[in-house]
């Protein structure tokens, strides 16, 4: 009985807590802009959403690197933006935002589209949210 009760306890404690729904719409919000930046070619859209710090990372294959990664940092991401790399017409878009996860000042949103599927870590600056890490998976071309 004792060992139950001791099991429940920890599978109860062990729950998150239910996400602010305030908060879910401004990480959102950012997540939205980011993407929406890329697609519509505004760098500074894109710009505003990230930290100035931001670690953007894909896992890659590479025979001398047992552990790949491609890199890219925020100031990267500005110029592709600005090359208009992923610039798509408005009626093609397709992309989801999913707010994963919040704790404090720290979150984790799941961003979808077409080419790519990203997972943020975001960190809220006062009452702002910013990209602060990215991995990213480039999708299959069909």
């Amino acid at each position: 009985m004792f060992a139950a009760l001791f099991a429940a306890a920890a599978v109860a404690s062990a729950a998150p807590a239910p996400m602010d729904p305030a908060q879910m719409k401004a990480i959102e919000a950012v997540a939205y802009d980011y993407v929406d930046g890329q697609l519509e070619g505004d760098a500074a859209r894109v710009a505003r959403s990230l930290h100035p710090d931001l670690a953007k990372r894909a896992v890659t294959t590479d025979p001398d690197e047992k552990l790949a990664l491609r890199r890219m940092s925020k100031e990267e991401l500005v110029d592709l933006t600005k090359q208009g790399v992923l610039k798509t017409p408005r009626d093609q878009w397709d992309r989801s935002v999913r707010v994963l996860d919040i704790a404090g000042n720290a979150a984790v949103a799941r961003v979808e589209t077409p080419w790519f599927v990203d997972y943020f870590h975001l960190g809220r600056f006062g009452e702002r949210w910013v990209i602060v890490n990215a991995l990213w998976y480039p999708k299959p071309k069909s």
